[in-house]
């Protein structure tokens, strides 16, 4: 089980199994404002549904497709951010994340975001991070810019959110540009 420490209150654990009833607890408590602009969200409607994502992101993660780490504060389960989308030619990969509406504004994504991006560039190798939201997401819009990636760009119509075609924004972090703000 991989575990990534962030600071003395922040860790990323990969989720495993027994951590399904935790995880659906948060995505049903914090349901209403998470459909808003992630549409899985109302495909997981039970304990099962939430056991079979993390079996799948367990089986990615042996592939070397995808990671999904739960995001843990003061020792409690608080929302995920993956990497998924992994390009092994390209060395790319995309970030997600959510966290629920109580731990909203803390700061939490944002350094779990800065470690995640650590790990993929010292220890996966990769080049490049994307972070796609929707363009109406301003909360999501933060985090990348204060973590000083480039806006590369809109994605018209580029995925579905509740029958309706939206835009997705993409911005991206080269290795070299991430190293070079970190010294």
């Amino acid at each position: 089980m991989l575990e990534i420490p962030v600071n003395t209150e922040i860790r990323l654990r990969q989720l495993q199994t027994e951590d399904a009833p935790a995880l659906f607890r948060l995505i049903h408590d914090s349901r209403k404002t998470l459909r808003r602009f992630l549409p899985w969200v109302d495909y997981n409607t039970s304990e099962e549904h939430s056991l079979r994502f993390i079996e799948l992101m367990l089986r990615k993660a042996d592939e070397q497709e995808a990671v999904a780490f739960g995001i843990w504060y003061q020792d409690t389960l608080c929302g995920v951010i993956d990497l998924h989308g992994w390009d092994h030619i390209l060395q790319k990969a995309e970030i997600g994340y959510w966290i629920v509406n109580a731990m909203q504004g803390k700061g939490i994504v944002s350094e779990a975001c800065r470690a995640l991006i650590d790990y993929a560039f010292a220890s996966l190798r990769l080049n490049k991070v994307e972070i796609r939201f929707v363009l109406q997401n301003e909360k999501s819009a933060q985090i990348p810019i204060k973590l000083g990636f480039a806006r590369e760009g809109i994605l018209r119509e580029s995925a579905k959110l509740h029958g309706q075609y939206v835009d997705m924004v993409v911005m991206g972090m080269l290795r070299y540009d991430w190293q070079k703000a970190r010294t």
